[in-house]
């Protein structure tokens, strides 16, 4: 049974995997010991240390914390408190949600109300048995000091296992709380049911960052159950099998447990409580915790095996493959076993075969280094997200900004859905449709209040903010309209010049001539005489005072940045920006200034994502993440490769404040994974790599065609981090760039290292 029971899971999970026949020939090698859950999870990293498997529907962590900026996925290294374990959360965000469907397990009479980090008298609630924490791929376990209890937690995609071990001569007992959410949300219903003796259902409708949130849950246990169900800190009548409550909890008690051990499957959905029944009872049908954390485990590692590494340090081994491991949590799975699943026009749906919906795109972020990493690793399971955002597009009138749960939040700026799509076309990947694509390009610049649903003013003004108004009327932004106006023209101009890319291709000549005459318009905001991207007044003067070092968080016109950090971006017209600069020389002498003037940042409400500093350069948020490597534009490599390789190794570490900033959905951990490989894309949607300093002696990235990219680096060491000679399958490369279809060919890129820089006129 147990072998049987094995199979089937792992068919389940790999379903998710690429080419799961090519895994068969192939004895993948363990890595999952090479990665640690717990980089990201202290200092502002957000992420969570819970069991998932990639791109699951389900993230089954503890929480530690409920509120406040370190809180956004629930959980923090710092807090010596568990306040139970739910099966949704998100990975380093800068905003918080989810944390669904909390389980505690508990021993005696148990409080109603939830404990906090700072009472835990006050309720429910454990601190942590120092040194019994743990992660693996898949798998999470402590000891609860206070009732002396085990916890385990592994997952399949759709569906979390708990295993909890109970101490002898206790009356193990349990609390489900449906009405527990992150950063107080509003709870517009909490509903709970038992089914019979061993199952439990419910529903959860939150209002948060996502406007309207549905989980769904049914939970099946090892062991029969006596119950009272309660409402905040008031018990239900004793023959009471539901209710519909803010606040609403089971307590369960479990009076014969065998070995004081008990097993609980959950699964859940975002359609109703019969798709959660189904999606738990699919994937994990019987009581074997083992087999399921084994499967998850064999997942990971199929994941994993993408890329072999030989060389570096243990520590650099492990951040790489934690980086790799971080990358595949979002976007999640957003559709049930059946094909069910919630639109973002609130409608349920049913998808097409290949056609799977996902959620969680926070695409300000990824459309960097994420997305194009995808392309390299994962283009068959990009391709699928392009599916998902040209559906949620027909379903919303408007492509996604940064959707979560069938929701358009309207979080951050730009129309980001542009660079993902084109650079996915553009590359060839191209099962999607494609006039449809086009379609939803075409009108996302727009300003639009009519044609697209908003569920609030405060959405409405995101995703249409009147500088889309102004940008089409005036030509520009100005900074006495619109908030954050030189931050959204420079990304405006950047994703109109994706849509250029994806007009000419298509072979529509005005539009791209439109859209190229509209991704220059970044030269409107840049004074020569101040040498930065400054804010311009309706009249087309510029603002005053201006201080490129002064930053108000959201409230200026910068997002998450001042004009130190955004005054580059110009990745599509780099040549365009030299110019303005005045040339290559003042350029190199300017770009100099940014990593070495003093880190100060100015200003009372100065935003906290300025993080990561090397001068006034910013690693730990996006906005810098392709700056170091302009130097290859201009004839400096070696100015790159050092800073490629101060960033490598200062700002990136095997521990809990392993992250300089906000691990964003999978960007941060991008960036590193390109950057050890030696090579960045700078401006997605043009399918050329820059090269920088590889990390590595050796890698060997497994491409979805069947072939191999090595990465080679002679003489590689610490000290050796300049770059001498670079070839590609042997021959010599004058410029330091290769091209997306160098890397499908396969063959190997390698480079010759050296203490001292090879440096030219």
């Amino acid at each position: 049974m147990r072998v049987l029971f094995s199979f089937l899971i792992l068919v389940a999970l790999t379903a998710l995997v690429q080419h799961p026949a090519k895994a068969q020939q192939k004895k993948p090698q363990n890595k999952i010991a090479l990665v640690n859950p717990f980089i990201g999870t202290g200092g502002h990293g957000h992420t969570f240390p819970g069991a998932v498997v990639p791109f699951g529907m389900v993230q089954l962590s503890p929480d530690t914390r409920l509120n406040g900026w370190d809180a956004c996925s629930g959980y923090h290294a710092s807090d010596p408190v568990i306040l139970g374990f739910s099966h949704t959360h998100l990975s380093g965000t800068g905003i918080g949600d989810y944390g669904d469907i909390l389980f505690m397990p508990v021993t005696g009479q148990p409080w109603l109300n939830q404990g906090t980090a700072d009472n835990p008298e006050s309720g429910y609630c454990s601190r942590k048995v120092e040194g019994s924490e743990s992660a693996t791929p898949g798998y999470y376990r402590v000891t609860l000091k206070d009732d002396n209890i085990l916890a385990e937690l592994t997952a399949t995609t759709r569906a979390g296992m708990h295993r909890y071990t109970y101490p002898a001569g206790t009356i193990p007992g349990l609390i489900i709380d449906v009405g527990h959410t992150l950063q107080s949300h509003q709870n517009a219903e909490n509903f709970i049911e038992i089914v019979n003796d061993h199952e439990i259902r419910g529903h959860k409708f939150t209002r948060g960052w996502a406007r309207e949130h549905h989980v769904y849950f049914h939970a099946v246990f090892s062991q029969p159950f006596t119950y009272r169900l309660a409402s905040g800190d008031a018990y239900a009548t004793s023959s009471q099998s539901s209710l519909n409550a803010v606040g609403a909890k089971a307590v369960l008690k479990f009076e014969n447990l065998n070995d004081g051990q008990l097993q609980v499957r959950v699964g859940i959905s975002a359609v109703d409580m019969e798709g959660a029944r189904n999606n738990v009872m699919s994937e994990i049908p019987d009581w074997n915790f083992a087999a399921v954390k084994d499967a998850a485990a064999a997942v990971w590692n199929e994941w994993l095996n993408k890329v072999d590494l030989q060389g570096g340090t243990s520590d650099q081994q492990t951040i790489f493959y934690t980086a790799l491991y971080h990358s595949a949590i979002s976007p999640n799975l957003y559709t049930d076993w059946d094909g069910r699943y919630r639109g973002l026009d609130k409608k349920i749906h049913n998808a097409e075969k290949g056609s799977e919906s996902y959620t969680v795109f926070s695409l300000w972020d990824t459309f960097r280094a994420f997305h194009p990493l995808m392309t390299i690793i994962n283009p068959s399971r990009n391709e699928a997200w392009v599916r998902t955002l040209i559906t949620k597009y027909e379903q919303d009138g408007v492509l996604p900004m940064w959707e979560l749960a069938a929701n358009e939040t309207g979080t951050m700026i730009g129309y980001h859905s542009a660079s993902v799509i084109a650079d996915a076309y553009l590359k060839g990947n191209r099962n999607f449709n494609v006039q449809k694509a086009y379609e939803g390009l075409l009108r996302a610049p727009h300003f639009d209040t009519v044609s697209v649903h908003f569920p609030d003013a405060e959405i409405k003004n995101n995703v249409m903010p009147v500088g889309k108004y102004y940008n089409e009327t005036l030509g520009f932004i100005p900074c006495d309209k619109d908030n954050e106006s030189v931050s959204k023209a420079l990304e405006y101009a950047y994703d109109d010049w994706c849509i250029a890319q994806m007009a000419k291709a298509l072979g529509k000549t005005k539009d791209y001539e439109t859209f190229m005459e509209r991704s220059r318009r970044y030269v409107k905001y840049f004074d020569k005489r101040v040498g930065f991207m400054r804010g311009v007044n309706a009249d087309g003067t510029w603002k005053t005072p201006f201080n490129p070092r002064f930053s108000n968080h959201r409230r200026d016109e910068y997002v998450e940045g001042n004009s130190w950090q955004w005054s580059w971006f110009v990745p599509h017209d780099i040549d365009g920006l030299m110019a303005l600069h005045g040339g290559r020389k003042p350029f190199i002498q300017k770009l100099d200034s940014l990593f070495s003037v003093q880190s100060d940042i100015e200003g009372n409400n100065s935003s906290a994502d300025i993080t990561g500093l090397v001068g006034q350069y910013a690693h730990g948020n996006e906005p810098s993440h392709h700056i170091a490597y302009l130097y290859n534009y201009v004839g400096q490599p070696w100015k790159t490769q050092e800073l490629a390789d101060k960033i490598l190794n200062t700002l990136y570490f095997n521990d809990a404040n392993g992250l300089s900033g906000n691990e964003d959905c999978g960007q941060m951990s991008a960036w590193y994974i390109l950057s050890s490989l030696g090579i960045y894309q700078v401006s997605p949607g043009d399918p050329t790599y820059t090269l920088g300093r590889p990390l590595f002696s050796e890698a060997k990235v497994h491409l979805e065609n069947g072939k191999t990219f090595v990465v080679k680096a002679q003489n590689n060491s610490v000290t050796n981090k300049y770059v001498t000679k670079v070839s590609l399958n042997g021959t010599p490369l004058k410029t330091p760039f290769i091209t997306h279809e160098d890397i499908l060919k396969g063959g190997t890129l390698e480079f010759v290292m050296s203490a001292h820089p090879l440096i030219t006129p």
